[in-house]
């Protein structure tokens, strides 16, 4: 299989550009999540932005494989559709939770997100196991971001 570099590096940069753009808006995050109380296991601030960047790669090259995949491409195009779609959710999550500090809200949409990638996997893995298995990361960290998400509701409210 010969690789497309270009539509490759592109693939990548549209999450982590996604994740950039958001990190930008909610650029005093960490302040914020640093003077909340946080349930037990909560990582310390500096490990988001590492856990992120590999989650957005990853991501990106699930979405080239998919992009390239050989199927029909209505299947490949409804499965980028969904991960467009579940970008956006990830996109404003943080400025829900970090911007507005609307702690329940952010994990109510946080859930909405959660499904979004869990059908995002599904149809990934559909056309290609492996850009499938590649979201499986994604949609662990973003379970125990919903742990995270609904303790520190639960501890300041």
């Amino acid at each position: 299989m010969k690789i497309n570099y270009k539509k490759l590096i592109i693939s990548i940069l549209i999450p982590l550009l996604v994740g950039g753009v958001s990190a930008f808006l909610t650029r005093n995050s960490m302040a914020t999540f640093e003077s909340v109380a946080k349930p037990p296991l909560s990582p310390p601030g500096w490990l988001f932005p590492v856990v992120w960047t590999i989650l957005y790669i990853l991501m990106g090259i699930a979405s080239y494989l998919v992009s390239i995949s050989k199927g029909p491409k209505t299947l490949s195009d409804s499965a980028l559709a969904i991960y467009a779609l579940q970008l956006v959710f990830n996109f404003f999550w943080s400025i829900i939770f970090f911007n507005m500090e609307a702690y329940l809200f952010a994990f109510v949409w946080l859930i909405a997100l959660w499904l979004l990638i869990l059908w995002t996997t599904v149809s990934f893995y559909k056309i290609n196991k492996t850009a499938g298995l590649l979201m499986i990361p994604y949609l662990i960290w973003v379970a125990f971001a919903g742990y995270l998400n609904f303790g520190i509701y639960l501890l300041n409210r």
